[in-house]
């Protein structure tokens, strides 16, 4: 998703939480993974791998001239001759330690595998960021998180993902939140246009 398109999005949500809440998120995750640090690993559930944020963090990266903000993508299944970029596995969550950031989606529960690898991440010192669907387990884990209750909120999580990636390359100093209004025909209409699938390199 282009600028241009974010600013869209970001107009459509303007009198919502949710530009805001994006930036207050990303502008900590951006402080966290700093370029003295370890470096920032993004991982989802089992069931949902984030390839666009994957790709859309690498893009903000470049353009913002902040390579620490270029995630490792941590897959629950690497196969035999997969590119170098797509073969890290869930031993790296076993080895992440102080310094490091991991940025963690999980739209529903995550196994108790993973929910394991994530404390024993952040008992040994790893900064943990969730975009989550309200799991009270994940949140509990958490230093920073950012829910959508699909249920109750009129955004997704993969908006959600958008705006937080696109503030991720931003310097400026969140907005601040807006009242709530019923959005989600809106929003859903401008996604199904503006979602697109995920560049060739993932």
């Amino acid at each position: 998703m282009d600028a241009m398109r974010v600013a869209l999005l970001r107009e459509v949500l303007a009198d919502t939480e949710w530009p805001g809440a994006a930036r207050r998120f990303a502008g900590a995750l951006r402080t966290s993974v700093t370029p003295r640090g370890g470096g920032l690993l993004l991982v989802g559930t089992a069931e949902y791998e984030p390839w666009h944020l994957a790709a859309h963090l690498v893009d903000e990266a470049a353009w913002s001239g902040r390579p620490e903000l270029a995630p490792t993508l941590v897959r629950h299944r690497v196969r035999p001759g997969d590119p170098s970029h797509l073969a890290v596995g869930p031993a790296r969550l076993r080895a992440a330690r102080r310094g490091e950031t991991l940025l963690v989606v999980a739209p529903g529960r995550p196994g108790e595998r993973l929910l394991t690898h994530l404390d024993s991440a952040r008992r040994a010192g790893a900064t943990l960021f969730t975009l989550d669907g309200g799991d009270r387990e994940v949140r509990g884990l958490a230093h920073e998180s950012l829910t959508v209750d699909p249920a109750t909120d009129e955004i997704d999580l993969d908006t959600v993902q958008h705006l937080v990636s696109a503030a991720a390359g931003e310097n400026g100093n969140p907005l601040p939140p807006r009242g709530r209004r019923a959005f989600r025909d809106r929003v859903a209409r401008l996604v199904d246009h503006l979602t697109a699938p995920p560049p060739e390199r993932w």
